[in-house]
């Protein structure tokens, strides 16, 4: 189990955005990877409510459960390795009975066992280490979905403003809001059942 800040920069792409970038920071086909992130919620959205997000994430053959919640730096997350069984009795189930999450969820008036899966969002990435800080390119679909996303990760906020602004202008990208995946994934889902 462990906690962590993440601190991130996002800006949504085109594809041609998202091709030059793979360009111009010299991306090799073999830099890229799958990821899997499966979403979880109430039935009345509580976690978005609350303006968090639970998700399973599957990377190669790794499972990991990670709770987000907002902080004023960024987003807090706590992580918990999975194994595959543990990871399908959630899918299965919905239930969550690792603490610190339960604990959590309970704060939030969520009780654990009235989570369920909402879905999938499948995500091609790629990473590269630039200043001080990792540069994510992510290509992701999701409910019949697909869009193009600049991420960049770092550990001082305003050193890493700085830097992503950089990236942007250099690459002649206009600033785009970004929602973050699963703010996207729930907007889609929640249009999918109106």
């Amino acid at each position: 189990m462990s906690q962590n800040i993440e601190i991130e920069f996002k800006n949504m792409l085109t594809k041609q955005e998202y091709l030059g970038l793979i360009e111009h920071f010299q991306i090799q086909e073999k830099d890229f990877f799958q990821q899997e992130n499966h979403y979880f919620d109430t039935a009345d959205f509580l976690l978005k409510q609350n303006k968090s997000a639970l998700r399973i994430r599957k990377k190669q053959n790794a499972y990991e459960l990670t709770l987000k919640q907002p902080h004023s730096e960024g987003l807090l997350e706590t992580n918990k390795l999975l194994t595959k069984e543990e990871s399908k009795a959630i899918f299965q189930t919905g239930s969550i009975i690792f603490e610190p999450f339960v604990s959590i969820l309970t704060k939030m008036n969520i009780a654990p066992k009235n989570i369920c899966y909402f879905g999938s969002l499948t995500t091609i990435r790629a990473e590269k280490e630039i200043g001080n800080g990792l540069l994510v390119l992510d290509h992701s679909f999701y409910l019949n979905e697909e869009d193009y996303e600049l991420e960049y990760e770092v550990s001082d906020a305003k050193e890493g403003q700085a830097s992503f602004n950089k990236i942007l202008e250099s690459c002649q990208i206009p600033v785009r809001q970004a929602k973050n995946k699963v703010q996207r994934f729930y907007l889609k889902k929640h249009e999918q059942q109106k």
